[in-house]
């Protein structure tokens, strides 16, 4: 679809399966920057709590662009995650914040994030310290996603130990192509030593544009190799994601009608088919 706006019906609330009680834990890794990672995390937490759920985004990038995108400034918090990640006694209702999206919550997070890689090494179980802050909170959601750093160090592997799923947005390039491999052995070895429960939900393709052959190899070799693990949806490129982020706010509420918007209700409608705990 190429045009910017269209008509659209909202979509119908989807009924939670009433046997699952505990939010999902899904955590969007890619190790390479500039994936539409964060984008990918802000828009399908929107849609998600269109169809019904209730949404905690948790930001584990020091660089708190999940929390900018929201609105919030990383710089005026009186608290963020990194304060649950090292203080036992602090209190996440404290800090998590009621955002302008309906059933949307924020767990933000700031520069004082990148300390928290050096300070957790010396901990007992160090993998497990996300572990500990999400599980009290699980009760109050459907759906946590966590919006990882772009990287593989400790605080993204705390994120794949907590996490039920991973979703990897991946840019139709053939060089965020490349790491994938590393990426898919790095959730293979915490499946192995510290999280059996893991799978990967899926990989979707980000900043796609159909009309370059480039990309249309990519997606294509994408999907030889990862099979049905790849997304029907594509989310292309589109001016409007850089505005929702100067906007502060979800392309579904910013641009409702944008074809943006319907593509990550769209994605949104894939995850719950696959993810019966969505």
């Amino acid at each position: 679809m190429t045009q910017d706006f269209i008509d659209f019906d909202l979509p119908s609330v989807r009924p939670r399966d009433p046997g699952y009680t505990s939010a999902f834990v899904m955590a969007m890794c890619n190790q390479k920057g500039g994936v539409g990672k964060t984008t990918t995390a802000i828009n399908l937490g929107a849609a998600l709590g269109e169809l019904g759920r209730k949404v905690l985004l948790v930001d584990l990038d020091p660089q708190g662009s999940l929390s900018v995108g929201l609105g919030v400034s990383p710089q005026d918090l009186h608290a963020s995650v990194y304060d649950l990640l090292m203080d036992p006694h602090a209190n996440a209702n404290d800090i998590i914040i009621t955002t302008k999206t309906p059933h949307l919550d924020l767990l933000p997070a700031n520069i004082h994030l990148s300390a928290a890689e050096v300070q957790l090494v010396s901990e007992v179980a160090r993998e497990h310290t996300l572990t500990r802050v999400l599980e009290p909170l699980k009760p109050n959601y459907d759906v946590i996603l966590i919006d990882c750093s772009p990287s593989l160090g400790l605080l993204t592997v705390n994120a794949l130990t907590s996490a039920d799923g991973v979703l990897i947005p991946l840019e139709s390039e053939f060089f965020a192509l490349r790491g994938v491999a590393l990426l898919t052995e790095t959730i293979s070895k915490v499946q192995e030593r510290l999280n059996s429960k893991l799978e990967l939900v899926g990989i979707v393709g980000t900043m796609y544009d159909g009309r370059t052959v480039h990309n249309r190899e990519v997606v294509d070799r994408v999907r030889d190799a990862f099979g049905d693990l790849v997304f029907s949806t594509m989310i292309r490129r589109t001016v409007k994601f850089p505005e929702t982020t100067v906007a502060g706010e979800p392309i579904t509420t910013y641009a409702p009608t944008s074809s943006g918007a319907m593509q990550y209700r769209e994605l949104a409608r894939e995850v719950i088919d696959r993810c019966p705990a969505v």
